[in-house]
C-alpha cells in the first residue's frame, strides 16, 4: 500500500458556520492501481486531492503515503516530501511559454538542485517515454494540446515519484485523444512500483480505472472496481 487517507474532515467558514467539503472520507490506495476519484462539480473532489497532495491541510483525519504522515511534517518537510515523491499533473498543465518542452520537463530536477546538464539528460529520457523527442526544442505554444499534456506528464515523471496525480486530465481534450492519453497513461506510465490517481468528471474514460471513489457532496458514496 502506498496511501491510506483516514477519516478525511474539512471544512471551510468559522466554528459557528461551517461548509463542509469532506466528511469522513477514507481510502486506501496500493502500489499497480489507477484510481479514480469522480463525482460532479463541487463534489469535493479537488478538496481531496489538494489534501492527499500535501496542498491543503484538514481540519480532522490522516493522510500516509509511503508510511509517512503528510500532515505531521514541517512546511518545508512536507514540501520536499512533495518534490521526492509525487508527481502532479495540472488540468491546465503549468508550462512556461517561453521556455522550450525539454526546459519544462527539467524543472522538477531543477528545484532538487540537480546539475542543469543532468537535468537536461533526464528531461531527454521523460520525453522519450512520452514519445516527444521530435518537439523537445519547441515551446509549449507550438504544440497541440495533446502534445503539452504529453509534456507535462513528462515533466511529472523526471524525478521519478511513486504516486502519480492527474487532475482532469482529458478537461482540455476531445473524446478520442482523452482516451489516447489515459490508454497510454496506463499502459506506459503505471507499474507495479508505481500507483496513480486521476480526479475525473469525464465518464467516456471511466474503463481504463482499476478502482473508482465517488464523491457526492463531500462524503464517499462509492467504491466501485474498474473494468480493466
Amino acid at each position: 500500500m502506498i496511501l491510506e487517507a483516514k477519516n478525511i474532515v474539512k471544512w471551510f467558514g468559522d466554528e459557528s458556520n461551517k461548509t463542509f467539503a469532506l466528511q469522513d472520507v477514507s481510502f486506501n490506495l496500493n502500489y499497480g492501481e489507477m484510481l479514480y476519484i469522480v463525482g460532479p462539480s463541487g463534489s469535493g473532489k479537488t478538496t481531496l486531492l489538494s489534501i492527499i497532495s500535501g496542498i491543503l491541510s484538514p481540519n480532522s483525519g490522516s493522510v500516509r503515503i509511503k508510511n509517512q504522515e503528510l500532515w505531521q511534517l514541517s512546511p518545508d518537510a512536507l514540501a520536499d516530501f512533495r518534490l521526492y515523491n509525487i508527481g502532479f499533473v495540472f488540468q491546465d498543465f503549468h508550462l512556461f511559454n517561453k521556455l522550450t518542452s525539454k526546459e519544462n520537463v527539467a524543472i522538477p530536477l531543477v528545484l532538487q538542485k540537480k546539475p542543469w546538464a543532468y537535468a537536461l539528460a533526464e528531461a531527454d529520457k521523460a520525453l522519450k517515454i512520452v514519445g516527444l523527442t521530435h518537439r523537445a526544442n519547441l515551446s509549449p505554444q507550438r504544440l497541440s494540446i495533446g502534445e503539452q499534456q504529453r509534456v507535462a506528464i513528462a515533466r511529472a515523471l523526471t524525478t521519478k515519484p511513486d504516486l502519480l496525480i492527474f487532475d482532469e486530465p482529458t478537461a482540455s481534450l476531445d473524446g478520442e485523444t482523452g482516451k489516447k492519453i489515459i490508454n497510454f497513461i496506463k499502459t506506459k506510465i503505471l507499474n507495479d512500483h508505481r500507483a496513480i490517481i486521476v480526479v475525473t468528471h469525464d465518464n467516456r474514460i471511466y474503463d481504463f480505472a482499476t478502482r473508482m471513489i465517488k464523491i457526492e457532496d463531500g462524503k464517499m458514496v462509492t467504491v466501485a472496481q474498474g473494468s480493466s
